[in-house]
């Protein structure tokens, strides 16, 4: 049997959630769901979130581009991708955009397909080159970019 919790158990759980990672509404609001919480309660519980800073799609947006550019090396198609996946607005999505600067965006790219160049074993060069581009495309490059680099390394 699940515990049955009260508005106000259930808004602690959901700040503490919100306090330690932050969280989009459409993440919060599944995990109130799955609380067994009506959806009257979700909306004040989510209304007061807001109104504290716990919960704001802007500065979710912002640190999951950040963090998914610097630390998994995605690219802006993946980062967005994955950001309308969570239903957060285009603005806000442009605003997180703006968190990767283009020097980055691009000496992290080249760092990334050089290493895979490197450590890719493959002897023929059509296959080896197939190999790295699918990891590129993976990570969510645009697809010129990573067809540009393809071209370069294979000169190489």
């Amino acid at each position: 049997m699940s515990k049955v919790y009260s508005v106000e158990e259930a808004r602690k759980k959901m700040e503490y959630f919100c306090s330690y990672q932050d969280r989009c509404h459409a993440e919060v609001s599944a995990r109130l769901r799955d609380m067994g919480m009506i959806s009257q309660a979700i909306d004040v519980i989510m209304t007061k979130l807001i109104q504290d800073n716990y919960l704001n799609e802007e500065r979710f947006a912002r640190s999951f581009a950040r963090g998914k550019h610097r630390i998994k090396g995605w690219g802006i198609p993946r980062i967005t991708s994955e950001l309308k996946l969570r239903s957060i607005s285009l603005a806000n999505i442009k605003a997180a955009l703006t968190e990767i600067p283009a020097d980055d965006y691009h000496e992290n790219f080249d760092k990334l397909a050089e290493k895979k160049w490197q450590t890719t074993l493959e002897k023929d060069l059509l296959k080896k080159k197939k190999k790295v581009a699918d990891f590129l495309l993976r990570k969510g490059f645009e697809s010129q970019l990573v067809l540009d680099k393809i071209h370069q390394l294979g000169k190489s």
